[in-house]
């Protein structure tokens, strides 16, 4: 088309331009050749024809532009050098500049026709979904423009809702800006917007957590656009939007550990994780990828769970990254002994044990024969073979535990001040509250209940809990690898605990759904060996700060690894019995700190009331 624009019109200068005097036309002929030749050579050299010109913005004009230039002043150059007269230097310019504009003209036409047409078709809803977009900057112009150009999307963008007041009354593509944000429900009265798209990546924590507060004792379902879709090119804007995370939820900034020892603890070394493949051991190991070791070897019980984790870190890292996957029980002291021998570990992350308290205090036999001599196997292992460094993951319930899973957990950490000595192997545990979207958490389950319809189920209302990520958390175990020198224990600030309650109805909002009316929310009574609160450290315990500020250490004391011993001895010879009675009281002999969870809980209300009646 370009072509027949630029034939024509040249056609018509040229000839209104010799009218009088006579028209050579060889001579035209050849100016032509030579013209369009020097112009579309130009075009293709810059690719202005790979565009879709349904799409064409301003590069694409400008491309245009450019070509056209660069062929008319090379054909000039070659006209003046050949001798020829002014005359036809001022007729390619004139054709030229004519040819430009009607090109760009129809082009813009076309444009406005296309967008009045996709326009229509947007707005023809038909089940589509009535958004509004906060934040009026780059983010959401281009989320926007996206939802826009696309008439089969789910999307009808109906305001613009914005902070800054010299936004407010203007309009993007036609869609108005309204303000402030603390304004929306006034601004949205009447209308018909069902959903908040949060289209300000660049949002503080503290910033996002009051908006979602505000959207939460609403009947809006909010979702977010994430910074990550941003910064990578090519990503669909559409697609990246998500619904509010656990990160969202937690109201604090997400803990970011940066040390560079992390990377001199893992780089060129084998390293080993016993539960590689569970909620914190697949982190663990998805994070180790990255930071080049000689190889992985992830051991696990679980054959699905390590085969996921594997094809996720041969997917990400490519199908010649040195993983090995071992399908071994931490149990089996033998097969543990074997891998030790076969990989000669340098780094050991022992992440294998059962964590949920109901199922352990069914089960304590489990918790003691994984947890407790698991922890044994690998930790004497690890001694054995020379490891260089060895860290356990525990828990805060390990804190004056009131259940079978955190006293065989407190016990796990024993072993570790029992194996320090006459080593060279340095032992240390990492301990941190509930862990977010892992397995079997609470998170998962909301929504599940949610997705049902209800009703959400809580134990108390009263509880309340530590929470970090899983990330925040394998960074505290790879921070704390690094660290490290003996017998220690680290702790991660995680900020305030957080009402479970508080977190089953804002998550209900967020959905779009009102508590207790839409979904309700069923107290079930206290679980057996459960707290109503948790502790992060031990009150006898020394806490002292470390290199970052967002890590603490406790230091324990050497324990005898002959009392230790002893203790596996007898808890062995409990288990083989299976007597769960006596298997729960050679617990409570080995771990004293094992405290009776109604005793503890009854304190627990007794402080929480003394509170309230001093205000």
């Amino acid at each position: 088309m370009d072509f027949a624009i630029y034939a024509v019109v040249s056609f018509i200068m040229f000839t209104i331009g010799n009218y009088d005097s006579g028209l050579n036309y060889t001579w035209m002929a050849k100016h032509f050749m030579l013209m369009f030749g020097c112009t579309f050579l130009f075009q293709i050299i810059f690719r202005t024809y790979d565009s879709l010109w349904r799409y064409a913005g301003t590069r694409e004009y400008f491309l245009l532009f450019k070509g056209m230039f660069c062929g008319l002043f090379s054909y000039l150059i070659i006209i003046i050098i050949l001798g020829n007269s002014r005359y036809w230097i001022l007729q390619a310019v004139s054709s030229a500049s004519t040819s430009l504009v009607i090109m760009l003209l129809i082009r813009f036409v076309y444009r406005l026709y296309r967008k009045k047409v996709i326009y229509n078709n947007i707005y023809e809803n038909n089940g589509k979904t009535y958004i509004a977009i906060i934040g009026a900057g780059g983010a959401g112009a281009n989320l926007m423009r996206e939802i826009t150009s696309n008439p089969s999307g789910k999307y009808i963008p109906y305001y613009f809702i914005d902070d800054d007041t010299e936004k407010h009354g203007k309009t993007i593509s036609g869609i108005p800006i309204k303000g402030p944000i603390k304004d929306f429900k006034k601004i949205l009265k009447g209308s018909p917007v069902t959903e908040i798209i949060l289209a300000i990546p660049s949002l503080s924590p503290k910033r996002r957590k009051e908006i979602l507060k505000m959207f939460s004792e609403t009947k809006y379902t909010l979702r977010i656009l994430p910074e990550s879709i941003i910064t990578k090119k090519g990503n669909s804007y559409t697609a990246g939007i998500r619904d509010v995370s656990i990160d969202d939820l937690l109201g604090r900034s997400s803990v970011r550990l940066n040390n560079p020892k992390v990377n001199q603890l893992i780089e060129n070394k084998t390293i080993m994780v016993t539960g590689g493949g569970g909620s914190i051991g697949s982190e663990l190991c998805r994070q180790i990828s990255g930071l080049k070791p000689k190889r992985l070897v992830l051991v696990d019980i679980s054959e699905n769970g390590s085969y996921e984790i594997q094809q996720d870190i041969l997917h990400n890292m490519g199908k010649d990254f040195p993983i090995s996957i071992e399908i071994a029980s931490v149990r089996d002291i033998k097969k543990i002994n074997e891998l030790f021998e076969k990989y000669r570990p340098a780094i050991v992350f022992h992440a294998a044990a059962h964590k949920h308290v109901p199922l352990m205090e069914n089960c304590p036999e489990e918790a003691v024969k994984n947890n407790i001599f698991g922890t044994y196997n690998v930790a004497n292992a690890a001694k054995k073979y020379h490891a260089e460094k060895f860290v356990l993951i525990s828990t805060d319930k390990a804190v004056n535990p009131t259940n079978v899973m955190g006293a065989s957990k407190c016990f796990c950490e024993k072993i570790l001040q029992s194996v320090r000595s006459d080593t060279d192997t340095v032992f240390a545990a990492v301990r941190f509250g509930n862990v977010l979207g892992s397995n079997g958490s609470v998170i998962p389950l909301f929504k599940k209940q949610i997705a049902y319809g209800g009703p959400v189920t809580v134990t108390d209302k009263r509880i309340i809990r530590y929470f970090m990520t899983i990330p925040e958390a394998v960074q505290l175990v790879l921070q704390a690898g690094s660290m490290a020198k003996s017998g220690e224990i680290y702790v991660l600030d995680m900020g305030d605990p957080v009402k479970i309650y508080d977190l089953a109805e804002n998550l209900i909002r967020l959905s779009g759904f009102t508590p207790h009316h839409d979904i309700q929310i069923i107290e079930t009574g206290l679980r057996p060996g459960e707290k109503l609160y948790e502790e992060l450290l031990t009150k006898s315990g020394d806490l002292h700060k470390t290199e970052n500020d967002k890590i603490f250490v406790e230091y324990q004391k050497e324990i005898n690894s002959e009392y230790i011993d002893n203790a596996i001895k007898d808890l062995a010879e409990v288990v083989k019995n299976n007597d769960r009675e006596k298997i729960v009281e050679a617990i409570h002999k080995y771990v004293p700190t094992f405290l009776d969870p109604d005793t503890v809980n009854e304190k627990a209300i007794e402080i929480m009331e003394n509170k309230k009646s001093k205000y």
